[in-house]
């Protein structure tokens, strides 16, 4: 990213210039286990020991994991990388493999080759099917992203976007973090693969949209939004159950528009404040021995034949 002032080039003390602290504020969010099962989605607060209540054998089991951070340097959280090491144990102690697992976004906090290699090389540890993701913006600065696809690009298309089909869910992953000036952005080329991604299926195929910026208007004088997501969202109206999952606002957050149920995640390094609640968006610092109750894990699950995905936010043991 390019200033265009000289104050915006000024290191401050995350290690990033203030304009890209302003465009790529440190957003953190947490590994998620989701059990989907058609519409609705259920979401609560729940203690370690409460994490894995589903023994359904059929039931589709992933974990979504988002906004590690790898190389912040700040009070927020002094120490990233045993905060996200920490989550992946959990999520390796669940009591079921999960599909696969999620990363929606903000993987590093400065993009370098060395954060990218070390959260490839922490994820690969992880016991489940398959481990996925889309990026952040820290994740793109300087470059449109192109360190990120270099090593997690594999089998996408366009900057990075894709979708996938297991046990009857599709599942849709975007990049919505290349072309951001306030909000998030996904472009005509990304909105021209999710019409065709789609126009196939049937209205009764539960879909479950990845994005690191919400897809919907959370804040957006803060940029937690996407300018063209409502182009996006069109093309899924005819169906039934519509879940979209997101990172990037360090909090839990739940919001119903019609067949649309999103879910924000919270985070495995450090919180941000509430919408409103600070003239911007910048890490929060908690009380000692408070942090641990602002990161976790979400576990979700698809039920065949049940009406509503099952949404379980899990604080980090």
């Amino acid at each position: 990213m390019t200033a265009r002032e000289g104050a915006a080039d000024e290191p401050g003390p995350e290690g990033m210039t203030r304009r890209q602290l302003l465009r790529h504020t440190a957003w953190f969010g947490a590994a998620v286990v989701l059990t989907v099962a058609g519409g609705e989605v259920v979401s609560h607060i729940a203690g370690p020991s409460g994490a894995a209540a589903d023994d359904d054998p059929h039931a589709l089991r992933f974990v979504q994991i988002s906004d590690s951070h790898l190389g912040f340097k700040g009070s927020a959280n002094t120490a990233v990388e045993e905060s996200f090491s920490h989550a992946l144990g959990q999520i390796n102690a669940l009591p079921y493999r999960p599909a696969f697992v999620m990363h929606t976004g903000d993987l590093t906090h400065l993009a370098t080759p060395a954060q990218f290699d070390q959260v490839r090389q922490m994820m690969s540890g992880l016991r489940t099917g398959q481990v996925l993701t889309v990026p952040g913006e820290h994740d793109s600065i300087d470059d449109t992203g192109q360190k990120y696809r270099e090593v997690f690009g594999a089998g996408t298309a366009g900057d990075g976007w894709y979708s996938f089909d297991v046990q009857g869910v599709h599942f849709i992953s975007l990049v919505n973090t290349l072309s951001l000036e306030k909000l998030g952005h996904l472009g005509n080329d990304q909105l021209e693969f999710v019409r065709k991604d789609v126009a196939k299926l049937p209205a009764d195929t539960p879909i479950v949209v990845f994005s690191h910026i919400p897809l919907f208007a959370m804040y957006p004088a803060w940029g937690w939004g996407t300018d063209d997501a409502t182009q996006a969202l069109s093309y899924l109206r005819r169906f039934s159950s519509v879940t979209c999952l997101n990172g990037h606002v360090h909090q839990l957050f739940t919001k119903t528009e019609g067949n649309v149920t999103f879910h924000s995640a919270t985070t495995t390094a450090y919180p941000l404040p509430q919408p409103g609640t600070r003239p911007a968006p910048t890490p929060v610092t908690l009380p000692a021995g408070k942090l641990g109750e602002a990161r976790g894990i979400r576990e979700v699950a698809y039920r065949p034949g049940n009406p509503g995905l099952a949404v379980k936010d899990v604080r980090l043991a």
